[in-house]
């Protein structure tokens, strides 16, 4: 079973062999992401500390007005530097952002061929209150690795490297201010005609477009 949280006295697995890739769990991570899961060993990244303007916190779909960013809101609780650690970071559960999150989810891709089918199994993630940020990562990433029958990485970093010298670190596909050189190949989304077609998103997108056929275009996503 995946783990979906940080203390539940498990301890992480030693590193895989040097052909693992270096990966942040996110929210609901991009098409990018998920790609490497599939095709590449992953080590888990959660020894970093927290940075704004990423995916750890946010994810992108795709609506009637084009790409729409969703950011889960939380407290900044940082020492006197400022700093704190990836896995402390706390929701701020004090804003309804799940309702939110929910409603844009549903009026973006109700009228996917998909949606209906993962609709009960979602939804459950913006009703329950999760405290940690990075538990419900967890949950978002377990959800599209059940809804993919994807097997799901459960080795995490133990310690902090700037420069990775184990693994191949891609740990820069965190950053949502840098597009991915990876090369996706367009398939088919609600509002294509309208905006063309919107590359890396939250793989939401990907799944409620392409439902099980999904598993296989992150197979053939080029990861260059």
């Amino acid at each position: 079973m995946f783990l979906t949280s940080l203390e539940n006295g498990e301890k992480p697995k030693k590193k895989p062999p040097s052909l693992s890739a270096l990966l942040h769990p996110t929210t609901f991570p991009n098409i990018a992401t998920l790609a490497v899961v599939v095709q590449r060993p992953v080590v888990w990244e959660i020894q970093d500390n927290f940075q704004k303007q990423t995916y750890r916190n946010r994810y992108h779909i795709c609506t009637d007005q084009g790409l729409h960013k969703l950011s889960i809101p939380i407290k900044h609780a940082g020492g006197t530097d400022g700093r704190q650690k990836y896995t402390e970071v706390l929701i701020d559960n004090s804003d309804r952002w799940q309702l939110i999150h929910w409603r844009t989810v549903q009026t973006a891709y109700r009228t996917s061929p998909f949606f209906e089918f993962y609709e009960d199994e979602l939804a459950p993630l913006f009703e329950e209150k999760y405290a940690k940020l990075i538990d419900f990562n967890w949950a978002s990433i377990q959800f599209l690795g059940q809804a993919l029958d994807l097997d799901i990485p459960k080795d995490y970093s133990e310690s902090y490297q700037k420069e990775s010298t184990d693994a191949l670190d891609l740990r820069h596909l965190v950053n949502a201010k840098i597009a991915s050189t990876f090369t996706f190949d367009p398939y088919t989304q609600v509002f294509g005609e309208r905006h063309g077609f919107l590359p890396n998103v939250s793989t939401l997108d990907l799944l409620f477009n392409e439902g099980p056929n999904a598993a296989n275009y992150l197979k053939q996503v080029t990861l260059i």
